[in-house]
Order: C-alpha cells, then structure tokens, then sequence
C-alpha cells in the first residue's frame, strides 16, 4: 500500500485528501469543528503514524498558499471603517484579555520550566482565539445578532488586529534572520514595507472599487482575481524580506473596503479550509508523537488556563463595565480557545530558530483540547450561564447599566432583519420589491450583479451583493424576524435538477433554521409541484400569474361596464 501511495505526487496528494475527509467527517460526527479534524488528519499523516507524507515541497507548497489564503480572509475583515467603529466594551474587553492571557501565561510558562523566548511565543499564542470557529458556532445558535454575539465580535475584530501586530514583528525579525548585519536585513524589510504599504493605499484609493466592480459581473473571475492578488502580495513581501504571511494579510486589506469583501470571503471560504488540511499536514511532519507524550502535563496546565482563565476576565472586564455576568460568561466562553493562528505563529519561531519544536507540539495539544472542549462549552453555554450564575455573582454590579441602557436601545428597534428578503433583481423582483416597499413593507435585496445593487441602493431600497446559492452568503444575513424570503430567478427550462439554485437557497434557508416563508419562481405547475414538495411555502409562475391577473382585470372591467 504504501508504494503505491508514494508512486507518484498525485497518489499521495489524493490519499492525503481521503485521510482528511475521512478524518473531518468523525469531527463532525462527533460535533467538533473542522480545525480538529484536520489537526488530528496532519498528525495521523505524519512520520509517527501512517507516514503519507513524503513529498515535502509540494506539500509545503499548498500549506503556504493556505496561509497566505486564510490571513487575506482576516485582512478582508479589517475594514479601517468597522475598526472605528467598535465600541468601548470591545477595545476594553479584547485588549484586557490580550494583555491577561499574554501575562499570566508567560509567568505559567516560566513556571513550567520553559525558557523566556519560548514562553513569550508560547504566551502570545495562547492570546489567540478562533473566529472561523466562533463565527460558526454563534451563527448555528442564531446568537450572532444577540448583544454577547455583537460584543464577542468585536473584541475578536481586535484580537485580529493584535495577530497582525505579532505577524509584524515576527516578520520584522526574520528580515534579520541568517543576515551578517540585521540590520541590514531590518532596514530593507521597513524600505519594502513602506513601497508596499504606500502600493496597498493607493489601491484602497483608486483601484479596489472600480476593479473589483468590473470583475463582479462574473463572480469566478472575481474569486480568482482574488486568490492570484493574495499569492502576489505574498510573493512580494517574501522577496523584501516581511514574509508571505504579512502580505497576504495585505492583500485582504486592500479590498476590505469594497463592497464585495463578504462575496470574495465566500467563495475562498472552501479553498481556505481544503489548503489548510496541507499546512496541518506540514505540520504532522514535524511533529514527533514521542516528544508530544512529554507535553502532556504542561499542556493540560496551560489547557485549564484558557478554558477557565479567559472566559473569567472577560467576565470581570464586562461586569466593570456595566453587564450582567450572564452576558459576560455567554461571550467569555468564546474566547476558550486557541486557534489555528496560534499554530502558524509557533510555526514561524520555529523556522526562525527562536523556539524548538517541542514548543510547536505543546501548542498543538493545547489546540486540540481547548478547540474540543470549548466546542461543548459554546454550544451548551446557556445550561453553563445557569448553573454558575449564583458563583459569577461577585462579577456583576449592582447596578449593570449599561446592559440595561443597550437593551432598551435594542427594544425600541423593530427588529434585526427586514420583512422580506429578496433574491433576484431584475424585472420581475424589482417590480415585486416596489410593490412591498409601496405597502410599507422592508425588503433586503440580494444580487450578483453589482450595477443592480449599486442602482437599487439609490433610491433608499438596501440592497447587498452575494449570490443565492452560496449557503455562506445566506448564513451571513440578518435573517431574525424575517417573514419571507423570495427568490424571483427562475430555473432552467429544463426543469427541476439537483443543482438547481432554488433547491440550494431552500436548503441553506432551512439549515439556517429559517422560521419564515419561502417562495421561489418557476416556469410551470410541473415544477411548482416538485418545488413545494422539495420545501417551498409558496411558488411565484410570473406567466401565469400575470395572465391571471390580467383575466381578473378584464372580467372585472366587462362586469363594470353598461349592458348595451
């Protein structure tokens, strides 16, 4: 078996591919994130188990378009306009965890016998929480609108900022890495990072939008803009000497603030976690299973440390600042995690030199447990939130006024999401959307074609750009209090197929737990009969609809007319 697998590049990529699906789909059986799974995929395809891994630049090839993909993704989410806009609780809560986690856990390291470098990487790793994850998890709760889903993203929009910060200076010293003069290798390192930052604004300035418009009209050529801009920007920053991490991270910020940064988010979605399994299998490589056993006791300290500790102050921090301890622990308990970033970063002190790899390992077990148990904790966090609400009581004040004074804010608003949701702008939608807005009824329209959206948001109509059939684009909508939602694209005229794109708006509707109607359109009662028995609440036939009513207005105007 094995000469067969490492008979060529392409049977060892493809036994890696089972190895991590196979793996992924026990995480899942067992409600666990996709990161677990494919941590433990890279270790079970290291030399330690079933030694898959043989072709290490290829390998190393994907694991390191994998990151510059997954760090595009969080530059993409820095939008400098969102950044502004947090609020106090966010900044106080995300620095205070930051600032906890790095401290106590550089003092539990130095306790544990490591030395002071790899404590300080070992620290600043803890610091680090999974968005990828806690994203997911809040959204298949429906609390990502709620005020402790608001505010845990947030203060995880500002861990974001502190892992680039770490990328920052992690690059800057492997700019003097293997260098007679550092600072030699420093300086052209600040000279490439200014040419770049100066590149990236004037794109931000002149470029992002009117570029990323044209390439909206085929959304394809916009995810592969995408990727080739991301692999660009990496291959430039490694050439001045910052890393491919730093300018992948770039890239993201370069188009954070166009209005396609949650379609391009989308549709790397995918691509991000399938490169990923390669970086956690470089990862497998490395690892020595013999090493790990001695990490067990450290790991476990260090384990508790995360679960208990961060959640704890961000408790404190919340209840200082005015909330209750029920909203405080429902948004610490997302934060009882390292994540993937951690991993990366432990990555890159280890090919600088600065740490060993039994470092990495210890990490990786802390990843593994605090990933999988916090799992668990997030999912049942309202049964947690009850039974140590009369120990959390020390947390709270008297008086939580600022809780008070958010849910009175909230109370006087008519809800999270719109009557309607609309997808489709065309003739047909857009009459439909006049018509409601007409009776006073908001509507939230959804189009893959940017003039559409840009034109519709014009006249006061909200219009977002995305595409239906994209299960991560309908997670991404405010869905709560949502009545109906409309698709007005009809199907082909061959009929009902199962890639049809009203099936997979259905079903990624009904996975989101969607309580409202659906309606989609069709061509023919044929297919309206299969669609409502496939989910729909209601089928639009806009021929026949409008014959219909075209019938109705004649008789009505025959009967009101004067007998002759």
């Amino acid at each position: 078996m094995q000469d067969l697998i490492h008979a060529s590049v392409f049977h060892e990529v493809a036994a890696l591919l089972v190895l991590g699906a196979g793996v992924g789909l026990v995480a899942v059986l067992l409600r666990q994130p996709l990161i677990v799974g494919l941590i433990a995929a890279g270790i079970l395809a290291g030399p330690a188990a079933l030694d898959l891994v043989r072709s290490d630049e290829h390998i190393t090839l994907l694991s390191q378009l994998g990151i510059a993909v997954l760090l595009f993704l969080v530059g993409l989410k820095l939008d400098i306009g969102l950044v502004r806009s947090l609020g106090a609780v966010a900044v106080a809560t995300g620095l205070g965890q930051v600032a906890f986690t790095a401290i106590i856990g550089f003092a539990l390291c130095l306790a544990l016998g490591l030395d002071a470098l790899t404590s300080l990487y070992v620290a600043v790793a803890l610091t680090f929480s999974s968005t990828i994850i806690i994203v997911k998890l809040l959204s298949d709760k429906r609390e990502i609108d709620s005020l402790h889903g608001r505010i845990a993203l947030g203060f995880l929009i500002v861990q974001d900022i502190f892992v680039v910060l770490s990328m920052v200076v992690v690059s800057a010293l492997a700019a003097g890495a293997g260098e007679a003069a550092a600072l030699t290798g420093l300086g052209r390192a600040v000279l490439g990072g200014g040419a770049m930052l100066v590149l990236v604004g004037l794109v931000i300035r002149f470029v992002a939008n009117p570029l990323t418009t044209r390439l909206a009209r085929a959304p394809e050529l916009l995810a592969g803009f995408a990727i080739g801009w991301a692999a660009l920007l990496a291959a430039l920053a490694d050439t001045v000497g910052l890393g491919k991490e730093l300018g992948g991270l770039l890239a993201g910020v370069s188009l954070a603030s166009t209005p396609f940064r949650e379609a391009i988010a989308a549709r790397l979605a995918t691509l991000r976690d399938f490169l990923l399994l390669f970086f956690f299998i470089a990862l497998g490589a490395r690892l020595d299973l013999g090493a790990l056993g001695e990490q067990v006791g450290a790991s476990v300290v260090l384990s508790v440390f995360v679960l208990v500790g961060n959640p704890l102050i961000v408790v404190a921090i919340m209840g200082a600042m005015g909330y209750r301890r029920r909203t405080g622990l429902l948004a610490g308990l997302t934060v009882a995690q390292i994540s993937e970033f951690s991993l990366i970063f432990m990555a890159m002190g280890v090919s600088l030199g600065h740490v060993a790899e039994p470092a990495l390992g210890l990490v990786t077990l802390v990843g593994l447990v605090t990933i999988a148990l916090s799992t668990y904790m997030i999912t049942y966090s309202h049964r947690l939130a009850d039974w140590l609400d009369r120990p959390l009581r020390l947390f709270e004040r008297m008086h939580p006024w600022r809780e008070v004074a958010a849910a009175g804010e909230a109370a006087s608003r008519p809800g999270a999401g719109a009557d309607v949701v609309l997808f489709g702008l065309g003739r047909f939608g857009g009459a439909i959307a006049r018509r409601l807005r007409d009776r006073g009824i908001s509507v939230l329209c959804v189009d893959f074609d940017p003039e559409a959206v840009r034109a519709w948001n014009r006249p006061g109509f909200e219009a977002v750009y995305g595409d239906a059939t994209d299960p991560a684009l309908v997670a991404s909508l405010p869905l709560s209090g949502t009545r109906w939602a409309i698709s007005s694209i009809p199907g082909q005229q061959a009929g009902l197929t199962h890639e049809d794109h009203r099936l997979s708006l259905i079903a990624a509707l009904r996975a989101q737990h969607f309580t409202g109607r659906i309606a989609v359109t069709a061509h023919g009662e044929a297919e309206a009969a299969a669609l409502r028995a496939r989910g729909a609440d209601l089928v639009l036939l806009p021929f026949q609809d409008a014959a219909e009513r075209a019938a109705e207005l004649v008789t009505a105007e025959r009967s009101d007319s004067p007998r002759g």
